[in-house]
């Protein structure tokens, strides 16, 4: 972050990279929102640069990234990303191609997914309203199950052999789970569950088990439980309530959050920030929906999972005001029922996206860039 000595601003350098199918479309509104944002709020500047990383790049030159593409990103204060994966290209190839470098190699490794029921929005379990379901889901973000590690041998013959290895070491899962624990401790609730599946798989998540027990004690004023991933299925359908922060491996916290914001509504709605709590490298922000290649192009990708995102990002680049003003325009358009069609709407993204501006431009902001957190 740098400061405009003349104007006082706060200036932010974002890195954009829609990537494939929707996230063009996304990325774009939410360009769109937070530059209605900074503008009304006049206190802070996005400076974004643009970079065309994506499976159209690769088909044309071999890699959906160039070979600086890292040291470029490493002079943002962080990262706005959309989507990767497309039809014509094998799904393994776009993500190793681009989405899982940028997290591995700038050690992002605490990937955080909240999920909330917003106003106007229906939770397809029954007797679920806004505010019974309100969860954070912590992924451990770097290691496990896409560590990567594995091949295979002998292949298209009868005795062909893939192996797949889940990396767990001692400082990964610890730093894991310390990130959790303070994440349940900034909450209400104070409330952590720990999924595992250590009855089957006896060596990985047994140690996740034990160094949980052992961060556990740094943390005495945070209740938390353990779950097998299985029951946690079950848990999160039949008793929401009694959920507040998750932490899970990978791959389990992978589907788990992606079932959270099923039962919130819609893939739609969910954000992800992709984070380096030392802050040694810029944190990525996306929303998880994917790149949903069957509506590309058709307008009515829903874009509120890009806005939470983006307040998101605001939080962490330390505009945490900025953050819960755009949060609070985005519950107050969902409120009025303007909704994309996989919330049972008529909106399209435009909609929705001028919907959020114009809520945005009516917002309450003090004198000397003091923010009232309403619209």
């Amino acid at each position: 972050m740098n400061a405009d000595t003349n104007t006082q601003l706060r200036r932010y350098r974002i890195a954009s990279v829609p990537g494939d199918g929707i996230g063009p479309e996304v990325i774009a509104a939410g360009l769109e929102v937070l530059e209605v944002l900074a503008a009304r709020n006049g206190t802070f500047v996005l400076d974004v640069d643009h970079y065309d990383w994506s499976s159209e790049r690769y088909r044309k030159t071999g890699a959906f990234m160039p070979d600086n593409a890292l040291s470029l990103l490493k002079e943002a204060d962080a990262i706005y990303f959309g989507a990767v994966g497309a039809p014509d290209v094998p799904d393994h190839i776009t993500l190793w191609g681009l989405r899982l470098p940028i997290c591995q190699r700038l050690d992002q490794y605490a990937n955080i997914r909240p999920t909330r029921i917003f106003p106007g929005v229906k939770s397809p379990l029954r007797g679920v309203e806004e505010g019974d379901l309100d969860w954070l889901i912590v992924r451990e973000n770097s290691e496990g199950e896409y560590s990567g590690h594995g091949g295979r041998a002998h292949v298209g013959l009868p005795e062909e052999v893939a192996t797949e290895t889940s990396i767990f070491t001692r400082s990964g899962v610890e730093r894991i789970m310390r990130f959790a624990f303070g994440e349940a401790r900034k909450r209400p609730r104070k409330l952590l569950t720990v999924v595992t599946k250590s009855n089957a798989q006896r060596h990985g998540l047994v140690l996740w088990d034990e160094i949980a027990a052992e961060v556990a004690k740094d943390f005495p004023d945070v209740t938390w439980d353990k779950e097998l991933v299985d029951a946690m299925t079950f848990r999160m359908v039949a008793k929401p309530k009694s959920i507040d922060t998750v932490v899970a491996t990978n791959l389990h916290a992978d589907i788990l959050s992606d079932l959270a914001a099923a039962l919130a509504g819609s893939l739609g709605i969910a954000p992800t920030g992709n984070i380096d709590p030392e802050r040694r490298f810029p944190s990525m922000f996306e929303p998880i929906h994917g790149s949903a290649f069957d509506i590309t192009g058709k307008g009515i990708a829903n874009p509120v999972g890009s806005f939470w995102t983006a307040s998101l990002m605001l939080e962490h680049l330390g505009e945490t005001v900025a953050a819960k003003i755009l949060i609070s325009a985005v519950e107050q358009v969902c409120a009025a029922g303007i909704l994309t069609p996989d919330l049972g709407g008529r909106a399209t993204t435009a909609d929705v996206t001028r919907a959020v501006c114009e809520a945005l431009r009516g917002s309450n902001f003090a004198p000397g860039g003091e923010n009232i957190p309403a619209v």
